[in-house]
């Protein structure tokens, strides 16, 4: 999933960064209101973690603004203990959960997913590809009912592509919402990353499916006469 964290405490931010970076998540991180609020607008997340207290727009400002423009990405406030008016504020406005400092990291995972789930519906938990089915909530990938074990950046990465069947996407593109930061152009790491993935899918006849396109990028389809 891709993550926008607007945290001005660059201590928290970094410890929380890592923390679902290591679940497999992308995190976009900025430090203020007004970044975060840009940024929420020009870019397609999953969910929005939002500290109330932040520079600029505050997380409350940036909330009502998203709810307003019409803005149904899931968000969960990052507050104080203590700030228990914003908490049922920023739930009137529209967000979809809290979490008060401090928190485990794993705590704020279980609440992503439960979000997430409530927000999209399971059928858009799944998706599916002729016998290639992707679980985006347990991160399990099966082919004709046999695990593909997968890495957490080869299961993002499948993902991406499975979420724009037939879409050619960009070596660039690729990179920005996979890895989260830009690459020097002429890096090899999406060639790479695909040849891993083509050759755990192999076996299960689904490398194929990945298709490159010729001095642009890859996409992904399945064939025609396999459904």
């Amino acid at each position: 999933m891709n993550v926008l964290l607007v945290e001005d405490e660059a201590r928290i931010a970094g410890f929380v960064a890592q923390g679902l970076q290591e679940q497999g998540f992308v995190v976009d991180t900025c430090h203020h209101g007004s970044e975060g609020y840009a940024l929420a607008c020009d870019r397609t997340y999953d969910v929005v973690l939002l500290d109330i207290m932040v520079p600029g727009m505050d997380g409350l400002a940036i909330l009502k603004a998203l709810r307003g423009a019409g803005q149904t990405v899931p968000i969960i406030l990052i507050t104080a203990r203590n700030e228990l008016d914003d908490r049922l504020a920023g739930l009137n406005l529209g967000a979809d959960d809290y979490i008060a400092k401090p928190f485990y990291v794993e705590e704020l995972v279980a609440r992503i997913h439960a979000v997430v789930r409530r927000s999209s519906g399971d059928r858009q938990n799944f998706l599916t590809a002729g016998p290639l089915r992707l679980d985006r909530i347990t991160r399990d990938v099966t082919c004709t009912d046999r695990r593909v074990e997968l890495t957490a950046r080869e299961f993002n990465l499948l993902e991406y592509l499975m979420r724009s069947p037939g879409r050619v996407l960009t070596r660039t593109q690729i990179l920005e919402h996979v890895w989260g930061y830009d690459f020097n152009p002429t890096t090899n790491v999406v060639d790479v990353a695909i040849q891993r993935l083509r050759k755990k899918l192999d076996p299960l006849d689904a490398a194929r499916w990945i298709e490159s396109v010729r001095g642009v990028g890859y996409r992904f389809r399945v064939p025609e006469a396999e459904g």
